[in-house]
């Protein structure tokens, strides 16, 4: 592939996944065309998996998975990013029409012993009802004992800490803390490479279809849970950088007038919180997502309509 073939920014179809507390709020808020009756929880945007792969929705490299782009043409459309086997964050949006299961993802040092992946991520609230609210960590510091005792009858659930949330709020989850998204959350997650989940306590609810109740994960949770992970906050941003660690840098943009959506050489995902915009003659409403590769010659991101808004996503090299 030639760089003259990188006209426009590349744009990927997203994959519904049915979970049990997912809801419509994907069709009614981002337009998406989801399956008829089913609840849709999930829509992975960016994924490289081999149980699941972003596909290019149009242009020249139409039907190109994003792992062919990531091991056949990486200098062209990645430029400068790390030397990883996948791409390596999952890009999602999350619809909880009800709360998620109480769970925690596993830390590096512990992953590879329990046979999973590591996994950070973060959170932006696109939209949320007046009571919604997240589940973060712990009130209280608690052992890992009286974890354990307060599983079997709920009452764990007195001891994680809660925070309302409302549009506009985002919060970083390192591998480790445990934690839950509340009913009434429309969320974009950013996350490393992973689909490594340890469930702890999931509310006592069974699958309407079954009647049976999902499968909880206790003794790899005790392992990986960081019990002296006492009342987290929510980012409180100064400027529009969200966060920047070692997996991905995020910058929330109002734009405003055209800017270049990043420097030659480097590549973004764009994703579209409020408003319209384009780039390269590839429009972006809220809830989708585009790619704009390294050696894109047009990069300029300009505003299509008053009060746009972005979220910024690159990997630190």
């Amino acid at each position: 592939m030639s760089r003259k073939e990188l006209t426009t920014p590349l744009a990927f179809e997203p994959i519904f996944i049915e979970r049990i507390w997912g809801g419509r709020r994907l069709e009614s808020e981002f337009h998406k065309q989801l399956p008829p009756k089913k609840r849709i929880g999930e829509s992975w945007e960016i994924v490289d998996r081999s149980e699941a792969q972003s596909i290019v929705a149009g242009g020249p490299l139409r039907g190109k998975t994003l792992h062919e782009l990531w091991t056949q043409h990486r200098q062209e459309i990645f430029g400068q990013a790390p030397d990883t086997p996948r791409f390596p964050l999952l890009i999602k949006i999350l619809d909880a029409r009800e709360k998620l299961s109480l769970q925690v993802h596993p830390p590096e040092n512990v992953a590879g012993r329990l046979g999973g992946e590591p996994k950070s991520e973060f959170w932006y609230v696109a939209t949320a009802d007046p009571d919604a609210e997240l589940f973060l960590g712990f009130r209280q510091p608690i052992t890992r004992d009286e974890f354990g005792e307060r599983l079997p009858d709920g009452t764990v659930v007195d001891h994680v800490h809660r925070i309302a949330v409302q549009a506009g709020d985002a919060v970083f989850l390192p591998a480790g803390r445990v934690h839950a998204i509340g009913a009434g959350n429309l969320l974009f997650e950013i996350q490393q490479n992973s689909d490594t989940t340890y469930r702890v306590f999931d509310w006592n609810r069974t699958d309407p279809a079954t009647g049976t109740t999902r499968d909880l994960h206790v003794e790899q949770a005790v392992q990986c849970i960081d019990f002296e992970d006492v009342q987290p906050k929510l980012i409180q941003s100064e400027g529009e950088l969200l966060i920047s660690n070692q997996l991905f840098e995020i910058q929330k943009w109002n734009l405003i007038e055209a800017r270049e959506g990043v420097p030659p050489g480097h590549f973004a995902i764009i994703c579209c919180l409020t408003g319209n915009l384009t780039c390269a003659n590839a429009k972006l409403a809220p809830g989708q997502f585009f790619l704009v590769p390294a050696h894109l010659e047009d990069r300029q991101l300009k505003p299509l309509a008053p009060r746009t808004s972005l979220l910024r996503i690159t990997i630190p090299v």
